[in-house]
């Protein structure tokens, strides 16, 4: 197999500080190549240089043995170099199939005819898209689904997927690792980054390490295991404690005083009559697949979206009845929702670190001083970047440079400045690496030793079975079940989110 792709020595650096520090990496035709690392190891960055998105400060690519500079994603798409981004790049204005044929349309256009071209594709693939959906009006598994698709539809034969399964539920990403055998029999070649260390053993035919944006090393997928891997990306062994099931560790915490009670609340078709208390000094984990209404149903309790007018349930924080019709009056009163679409919905992207922070106190009222205080604000960044080890290039960097995981972090911390007595975690780990899964827990695990409400939204079993005290299962937009860990199995749990 000859190198499709190569790059030689090559350095991005921000500000005069390297991202990517003298990189080799090559990729082969028909392969698949996974690209696996820490939060801020520099994968994202190295991927976006193949996909002109960012250019090389020093270095060489050679694209089928030819050297070769991108100035524009549009020039690496001509030459057949797509990217799926972590952060889908599609317009929320226009509708799925608007979005499919972007920059790739005819001189002229029927948009029922483009509408009927891409269902037809959408279904090619299995994803189950509404073609006439506007963007804005999808979750993000399937805005995520429309992304690939845009990929795989220009017959790009590079394409780069950047945590592609991160939101699909397990039957998507059953369709999406067989999408991926088909283009890899066509001869494409593909770039895999994730952070799910099994989904990379079990699809890719070579693996690439980087830690502190630097090649740690690159090897046939079959000579790693998840413990070699961990141990080249974080530079140290961890033992199965991450996923260990919470009853076998240190057993279930006690439920405390109940801090709110959820009694029979509906939102059209999407939330049903659903039930359910959530207690103080304990964490209950919610699990449900994509569609189950769980998100919609944490939206509801924090004022995000209103729940039906006319018999649509009651809510009390506290033994106090609630009806937030917007989101303020609920952080005022102590309830605060971690979003799991972090870029849309939960930092501003053009403002530093310091000034994201900053707004979550001001949301709730709880600046020293009735004015935007500069020492303030620079005094509560300093404390909260090094309360949740963020990693950043200055302390007055915006949040878009930062890489996933330290931007999860940051909408954490938004949250927490707040002095929540409930906390609503929607997918809190998803697109982060093992280390910052780590501590994403830890800080969890905490917040319920002190004496907080915690809820974790999760599709992943492991992380469920980890971190709860007691689990709720939801499908078709109601509570169906509740397992104490004891109790809990991953089939178990399956059955009753799908049965």
């Amino acid at each position: 197999m000859t190198a499709l792709f190569e790059m030689r020595k090559v350095t991005k650096a921000y500000r005069g500080i390297p991202a990517v520090k003298s990189v080799d990496f090559d990729l082969l035709e028909g392969e698949v190549h996974a690209l696996v690392g820490e939060n801020g190891a520099g994968k994202s960055t190295l991927t976006k240089m193949m996909a002109g998105v960012v250019e090389p400060t020093e270095g060489t690519m050679l694209y089928r043995g030819a050297p070769i500079t991108f100035t524009t994603p549009a020039e690496a798409l001509k030459q057949g170099i797509a990217m799926v981004f972590q952060e889908t790049s599609l317009v929320p204005s226009m509708t799925v199939a608007q979005n499919l044929y972007l920059g790739d349309e005819k001189f002229l256009n029927r948009l029922r005819g483009i509408a009927i071209a891409a269902q037809q594709f959408l279904q090619s693939l299995n994803f189950t898209v509404d073609p006439a959906a506007t963007v804005a009006t999808l979750g993000a598994a399937k805005r995520q689904m429309v992304e690939i698709a845009r990929a795989v539809r220009l017959n790009a034969r590079i394409i780069i997927f950047d945590e592609p399964t991160a939101s699909l539920t397990p039957e998507e990403k059953r369709h999406f690792f067989a999408l991926i055998r088909r283009l890899k029999a066509r001869g494409v070649s593909i770039v895999f980054i994730s952070h799910a260390l099994e989904e990379a053993l079990l699809i890719s035919d070579r693996i690439t390490v980087m830690r502190d944006g630097e090649r740690v090393v690159t090897d046939a997928t079959s000579s790693f295991d998840r413990e070699k891997i961990v141990r080249a990306m974080v530079g140290r062994t961890m033992s199965d404690e991450l996923y260990r099931r919470r009853v076998e560790r240190k057993g279930a915490r006690a439920p405390g005083a109940k801090v709110l009670s959820v009694q029979d609340i509906s939102m059209g078709a999407i939330v049903r009559n659903t039930s359910f208390s959530i207690y103080g000094g304990q964490i209950t984990g919610v699990f449900g697949l994509i569609g189950s209404g769980r998100t919609e149903t944490a939206k509801i309790i924090a004022g995000i979206l209103k729940r039906d007018f006319l018999r649509g349930g009651e809510i009390e924080l506290e033994g106090k009845p609630v009806r937030y019709n917007v989101p303020s009056p609920a952080v005022k009163d102590g309830i605060i929702y971690v979003t799991e679409d972090r870029k849309t919905e939960g930092f501003f992207e053009t403002m530093s670190i310091a000034e994201n922070f900053y707004s979550g106190l001001l949301a709730a009222g709880l600046n020293k001083v009735p004015i935007v205080s500069r020492t303030e604000m620079k005094e509560l960044a300093a404390e909260w970047t090094k309360t949740l080890s963020i990693r950043a290039i200055d302390p007055e960097a915006r949040v878009i440079e930062l890489s996933g995981g330290n931007q999860q972090k940051v909408v954490i911390g938004k949250g927490l400045i707040q002095k929540p007595r409930l906390v609503i975690f929607d997918e809190p780990t998803r697109g982060v690496d093992v280390a910052a899964i780590a501590e994403i827990h830890h800080l969890i695990n905490k917040l319920a030793d002190d004496g907080l409400a915690v809820v974790v939204i999760s599709s992943y079993l492991p992380e469920i079975l980890n971190i709860s005290d007691r689990i709720l299962v939801c499908r078709q937009g109601r509570i169906v079940e509740e397992f104490t860990p004891a109790e809990a199995t991953e089939e178990r749990i399956m059955y009753a989110a799908v049965h």
